[in-house]
């Protein structure tokens, strides 16, 4: 712990620190060369918003004094970048961002963190798994010279093509239940019971879905999975599925128990949208203080058009402790978040 308080005698005393200190800003060059080569453009945008969307988060709220208004820290960049697609301003954008979450630390959650956040228009979530892991791959060969790295106890091959599993699918691989089968949330929650899985009161059927998922195949993933189609309750972003109304065209790459990435084939349907945003709103007022809130701007813009467009978003420095061999985020910033002594 005094290690990552006093971080300046960690990195006199501690070359591994240094290492680690000095190859993070060469994992971000590598990516935005990566990005760089297929003619993304690199944008910026505001880190105070007016609405905390973008993503299922509680976020962090401060007051703008002069302008008398609410604000809150960015707790995703999404939907600005989204905006500029539907300006147009290209089809392929990225931005490599800082977000604040106001929820808990451990060893893979930091209050404010780093991810990587990109759009391209006409294409969708399957074109999104190839970019993810050929990004992923191309980045550990620039920066430790090989695809196939060591974790811990385990050896991970990131070398493309990575395997594809739906999320329902993964589940009864691992348990022998098929959670596609159930049309009410009561089903569901008396299979999750007898499958041993604690369940919180009013869930839906898709958080169910995916609660079982957290409990019984998230953790046992080592090697890297894209998990896909995800249930539509718990992805107010994500366009509905073209074969399923029930699910999204969403997926979560998976590696060492962790998520990676989270992409989807992204929701051009204002009409769907503000039913989506209108679902959250209620389960924020319900006590869910994660739910997102309507963002009457972001719906405006949608009107004018979003050409079909896929997107993605990774934890930066989730990455680097995957390539840095790092048993927590703390290992990774160089500044984290400590409780007072």
């Amino acid at each position: 712990e005094e290690r990552y308080r006093r971080r300046y005698v960690d990195l006199i005393m501690n070359e591994e620190a240094k290492k680690v200190a000095l190859t993070r800003p060469r994992i971000i060059r590598a990516m935005q060369s990566y990005f760089d080569s297929l003619g993304f453009v690199e944008v910026e945008t505001p880190m105070l918003h007016q609405k905390a969307s973008g993503a299922n988060a509680r976020p962090f709220m401060t007051h703008h004094n002069a302008l008398d208004i609410p604000m809150y820290m960015r707790i995703a960049p999404e939907l600005h970048l989204k905006r500029l697609m539907v300006g147009g301003l290209s089809e392929k954008i990225f931005e490599i961002n800082r977000c604040f979450r106001n929820e808990g630390i451990d060893s893979l959650h930091n209050p404010e963190f780093t991810t990587i956040e990109l759009y391209e228009a006409y294409v969708d979530y399957n074109d999104m798994m190839t970019l993810t892991e050929n990004m992923v791959a191309y980045v550990a060969k620039e920066v430790l010279g090989t695809t196939k790295i060591k974790y811990g106890e385990n050896e991970i091959d990131l070398t493309p093509p990575w395997d594809r599993k739906t999320m329902i699918g993964s589940i009864k691989e691992a348990t022998g239940v098929d959670f596609g089968e159930f049309t009410t949330a009561e089903e569901a929650e008396t299979a999750a019971q007898k499958l041993g899985v604690e369940l919180e009161e009013n869930m839906n059927w898709g958080k169910i879905v995916e609660t079982v998922f957290e409990d019984k195949v998230e953790p046992y993933i080592i090697q890297p999975v894209h998990i896909m189609d995800y249930p539509r309750e718990i992805s107010p972003l994500a366009k509905v599925h073209r074969r399923n109304p029930r699910l999204t065209e969403r997926f979560e790459s998976k590696v060492n128990g962790w998520e990676l990435a989270n992409a989807f084939s992204e929701l051009t349907d204002p009409i769907d949208q503000r039913d989506r945003f209108e679902a959250q709103a209620l389960a924020k007022a319900q006590g869910d203080e994660e739910a997102c809130d309507i963002d009457e701007d972001f719906i405006n813009a949608l009107e004018y058009g979003m050409p079909p467009t896929g997107g993605m978003g990774m934890g930066i420095d989730r990455l680097v402790m995957l390539l840095t061999n790092s048993t927590t985020i703390r290992d990774v910033i160089a500044f984290p978040t400590m409780k007072n002594k």
